[in-house]
């Protein structure tokens, strides 16, 4: 499985904390794009789609959500719940977004700008890529 769990180094004493996060260092790759996903329902699900070469870490700013990772052969439950702590994904892996808590803030490091042909929006194309790459 593409994916792993990162501890970020956390600075602070009794006035706060503060994390950095730097492109080929605390961050596996080059930063290209910064985005964030906030006021998602409990009840709804996002995601549902592959990256081709893109490969993302995604902070838990407030409140958690639990992804599901799928790399064609095995699913994998993660619950993302901590500023500290970023899910890497690499390329070509499937994810799911679920049971978001109310007020839940995700931000996201991505390595690649914005680019629609980069997404495998199917999951049937999806296992589809992975057996043409072999």
């Amino acid at each position: 499985m593409n994916y792993k769990l990162i501890d970020l180094e956390v600075h602070g004493d009794r006035r706060g904390k503060l994390i950095s996060l730097e492109g080929l260092k605390s961050v596996p790759f080059e930063i290209k794009r910064v985005y964030y996903m906030f006021d998602t329902l409990p009840n709804e699900a996002r995601g549902f789609h592959a990256h081709k070469e893109l490969e993302q870490i995604i902070i838990a700013m407030d409140g958690a959500c639990r992804f599901i990772l799928d790399d064609g052969q095995k699913r994998e439950s993660v619950l993302l719940n901590r500023p500290d702590v970023g899910l890497y994904i690499g390329k070509n892996m499937w994810r799911e977004m679920h049971d978001f808590s109310y007020g839940c803030k995700l931000v996201v490091l991505a390595s690649e700008y914005y680019d629609e042909k980069e997404y495998i929006r199917n999951y049937d194309d999806f296992l589809k890529s992975l057996k043409d790459d072999k």
